[in-house]
């Protein structure tokens, strides 16, 4: 409880030392982010910073409502701030306290959209218009009355915000809901757990090591087939189907001293040539597979 109360009293003399703070001229602002970029001069940083930490706190006070601690907020503010002054270009006439309120509001949005909910929300900027604009716009529309949000004016929210519908109604049922423990019983007796009904669609181990060893087989087959090939073929075989950014026809035409025309009918007869003999490898393996069953 003591602590508490200091931490109260902590919070309002950071609050009152804030909002005291003198309010820079437009020459003055500029002087000190010049001084402190050009050169490294911390003490115009500290002054800058001083005057417009009221900035982070008037932006910490609008995200209040999604439940997270006030002096969270302001610390994630800060460092909105300490990046603005990092980045702020002075000969760009635009006053620091509109280009660091971008960058204060945006640090608390992020920190808002990590530790609001266990699940992650949403991270494209739709996603997140639509985490922060939804409880206004829904009150906006329904005039004050509660309840599910009828279909017609999830499709009007959609379309003020620029998302699907499908997005709106997600977005609706997470605002909605709560996190839930996977160990949270269920049932009468509490027999359960949610997490006993959870359906795991990842491989089976037996399967992932078939997997594995079809992979490691089928790799000595393209190898051993490969050496097949003259070094011309091989050669063209790997930049043209091995490898992931394939080479164009004209680039190894030059390589080879030959035309890309050329260079395409050796391809096409390498890679004949390569089929027949995977094909005649896997051939000999499933013998090999039947004569032991």
């Amino acid at each position: 409880m003591a602590e508490a109360k200091q931490t109260v009293r902590r919070n309002r003399r950071y609050i009152a030392a804030a909002m005291s703070a003198p309010i820079l001229s437009r020459e003055h602002e500029r002087d000190l982010a010049v001084r402190w970029r050009d050169d490294g001069d911390e003490s115009a940083l500290h002054e800058l910073i001083s005057s417009y930490l009221r900035l982070v706190i008037s932006t910490a006070s609008r995200f209040r409502n999604y439940g997270l601690p006030m002096s969270d907020l302001v610390q994630e503010g800060n460092v909105g701030l300490m990046q603005a002054a990092a980045r702020f270009e002075p000969e760009r006439e635009v006053r620091f306290s509109t280009y660091a309120s971008w960058w204060i509001r945006s640090a608390m949005q992020e920190y808002v959209l990590r530790n609001w909910s266990v699940v992650r929300t949403g991270t494209s900027a739709s996603q997140k218009s639509l985490f922060f604009n939804l409880r206004w716009l829904r009150s906006k529309i329904d005039n004050g009355v509660g309840g599910a949000p009828s279909p017609e004016k999830i499709d009007t929210i959609a379309t003020a915000l620029g998302v699907k519908t499908s997005e709106v109604e997600m977005m609706i049922d997470r605002l909605s809901s709560r996190d839930q423990s996977l160990n949270e019983p269920v049932g009468e007796d509490g027999a359960d757990e949610w997490e006993d009904f959870l359906i795991d669609d990842t491989e089976s181990p037996e399967a992932i090591v078939v997997n594995s060893i079809d992979h490691e087989i089928q790799s000595k087959w393209l190898f051993t087939a490969l050496d097949e090939l003259t070094d011309r073929e091989q050669l063209i075989i790997r930049e043209r189907r091995l490898k992931e950014d394939r080479v164009t026809l004209e680039e190894l035409g030059r390589k080879l001293g030959i035309t890309k025309e050329r260079v395409r009918q050796i391809e096409h007869k390498a890679f004949e040539k390569l089929q027949g003999s995977v094909l005649k490898l896997s051939d000999q393996h499933r013998g090999q597979v039947a004569y032991l069953s």
